[in-house]
């Protein structure tokens, strides 16, 4: 497998709404839909949509929201071997989406926290490792010294911000934030080894700014995720990332100016498509 992903695995609830609620507000929503989510379980799905060999690790519940969990991930042609089971139930997420397609979320972690990094191995054919803040500090720092042994790369999505320990920063190769995350680690970030998505800004690496790109948005929800895994399946196939970058950039577009039913069908060829489109 070229890309290992290790992380968090979801079933989101992702209710549409006017707008976000106040406190103590009751707002009548429009719609509901179960999503697969996680930002491990994400990342791995759009790499593996975008053409990577793709393996996951992580932990999911003995519920009907695991098995709808393993079958979205078999279904995408991730390999899920290293996919853990819990007696308790699988994590989620219930999103609510604006009529601006903006969202706030909260997040059960429930099984996610119960992954056991002894169980997981990386594979020495593995060129990269794909960490994100959803699972215990202690698992990503555990895979990472396995993936340092093999010679793997490791990148870091930070998200949910939280504290670093130093052990885990000096063996991330690329740390990836947005905007929020990047302030929270303002003080420890190195230009050469982060990458900072912008939202409809762009993306800030090495010092350079890449613009985005112009769509209608439908929800920007996952929108970070595809970019991840649509980037690490480019730069496992040989592309440097700062080549790769407008790529990641153009997959997160689609996703976000797509219908929910669409998404599962955005691939490498519809991106490249879609980027044709933006030239002409």
């Amino acid at each position: 497998m070229s890309i290992l992903v290790v992380g968090s695995l979801h079933l989101d609830v992702v209710v549409t709404a006017p707008h976000l609620p106040a406190l103590d507000e009751t707002v009548t929503g429009t719609g509901v839909d179960y999503v697969f989510g996680g930002k491990g379980g994400n990342q791995a799905v759009a790499a593996a949509r975008m053409g990577a060999k793709v393996q996951f690790a992580g932990r999911a519940g003995e519920d009907r929201f695991g098995d709808l969990i393993r079958k979205t991930l078999t279904t995408n042609h991730v390999n899920t071997d290293q996919l853990q089971w819990d007696n308790g139930p699988s994590g989620m997420s219930t999103a609510i989406v604006n009529a601006d397609g903006d969202y706030g979320a909260v997040i059960v972690s429930a099984a996610n926290l119960n992954i056991d990094a002894d169980q997981i191995k990386v594979p020495n054919t593995t060129k990269l490792v794909l960490l994100q803040n959803e699972i215990p500090e202690a698992v990503n720092l555990a895979i990472a010294q396995k993936a340092k042994d093999v010679g793997a790369k490791i990148w870091l999505n930070a998200a949910p911000a939280r504290e670093l320990p130093n052990a885990l920063r000096g063996l991330v190769d690329l740390l990836i934030v947005n905007r929020v995350e990047a302030a929270y680690y303002a003080e420890m970030l190195s230009p050469d080894e982060t990458l900072t998505t912008l939202g409809a800004q762009g993306v800030l690496f090495r010092g350079k700014k890449y613009a985005g790109h112009r769509v209608n948005v439908v929800s920007t929800h996952g929108a970070g995720d595809v970019f991840v895994g649509a980037l690490a399946a480019q730069v496992a196939d040989g592309v440097a990332i700062s080549d790769a970058i407008g790529f990641a950039q153009a997959g997160a577009a689609l996703h976000i100016s797509s219908s929910l039913e669409d998404r599962p069908q955005l691939d490498a060829s519809a991106v490249e498509t879609f980027m044709r489109r933006q030239d002409s």
